[in-house]
């Protein structure tokens, strides 16, 4: 299958597929008599995980190393257990953060006059340092 055909059944642009190339997550594949890369259905198994753990919002360095241990017939379950653990507390400090900043925008909704009349620009997004704010 050309490149064209592995990006449409994974779901992914053929430059990402090259980049992937390019940095060793997917092997070179194979060429035709004109040059053209020639996939396998292996290399679709191995876009598809790729694409799978990026959507999981993995590093593409913490995929290369469960393929490189997968690659050498070794098990990256240990490994794939870590990164998730690694990932989800990532994720739950990103929510905390979140919420945070929800919480600050409803704070200032609360605080905003409902039109601009004293000719300042829009007082929600005025930077105003509080005393707690100020450099001492």
């Amino acid at each position: 299958m050309l490149i064209g055909e592995l990006a449409d059944t994974v779901g992914v642009n053929p430059k990402t597929i090259r980049y992937y190339e390019s940095i060793g997550l997917l092997p070179e594949p194979a060429r035709t008599s004109a040059g053209y890369r020639n996939y396998e259905v292996r290399d679709v198994e191995r876009l598809a995980f790729v694409r799978r753990a990026t959507k999981l919002n993995l590093q593409l360095d913490e995929i290369a190393e469960i393929l490189a241990l997968r690659d050498r017939g070794e098990r990256p379950c240990d490994l794939v257990l870590d990164v998730a653990r690694g990932r989800i507390h990532d994720l739950d400090a990103q929510i905390d953060e979140m919420h945070r900043a929800r919480d600050e925008l409803k704070r200032l909704l609360t605080q905003a006059p409902s039109t601009d009349g004293d000719g300042h620009f829009c007082q929600l997004i005025e930077h105003r340092l509080s005393d707690a704010d100020r450099p001492s």
